[in-house]
């Protein structure tokens, strides 16, 4: 499975591809920073989070893409900046049919350093010993981009059987109303 992680940012946008199957070592296929001026104009900065994750998936042909899950916080602008950033990455994959998977921070965290409440510092220590890195990849975006996917990769089977056992569930409640 090849998962291309997104930690939106207006400012700096986390990218992450990793590759794998829960119960096995991973492999970082690549990672890095979509960056915008924070003095351009909010569609310029938009267009060019878009043109940034459009060239990830073209490049990497990623069959998921998971996207951190944006959550409250006190600053509005932070979290509109984060919200508009993670639309811009869900709409690029559902243009092309790949499915979307949104993780909280916590989820994340809890996935790959076994505490919700792990730091930035945890989770890029983290993220290095499991994809055997020389050293934490900077940004913390980027490490934090990485981390999305190994969530999404570990997790996804189990949300699989999930999903399933809950479709099989209404169908045969449906099976039953007729």
């Amino acid at each position: 499975m090849r998962v291309l992680g997104v930690d939106p940012g207006l400012t700096r946008c986390g990218v992450g591809v990793v590759e794998g199957v829960a119960g096995r070592p991973l492999t970082m296929v690549g990672v890095g920073v979509v960056r915008t001026p924070a003095d351009a104009e909010l569609g310029h900065r938009l267009v060019a989070i878009e043109r940034g994750i459009e060239e990830w998936l073209d490049e990497h042909r990623p069959e998921f893409v998971a996207v951190e899950r944006v959550f409250s916080q006190h600053n509005v602008r932070t979290v509109m900046g984060t919200a508009q950033a993670s639309a811009v990455a869900m709409l690029c994959a559902a243009r092309r049919g790949i499915p979307v998977a949104l993780h909280t921070p916590s989820e994340v965290k809890a996935a790959v350093t076994g505490s919700g409440r792990a730091d930035k510092a945890q989770v890029g220590a983290m993220v290095t010993r499991l994809l055997r890195l020389a050293e934490p990849p900077k940004p913390a975006d980027a490490a934090d981009a990485l981390a999305l996917a190994i969530c999404h990769i570990w997790r996804a089977p189990a949300q699989n059987r999930l999903q399933q056992a809950v479709a099989q569930h209404a169908s045969a409640l449906k099976g039953r109303t007729r």
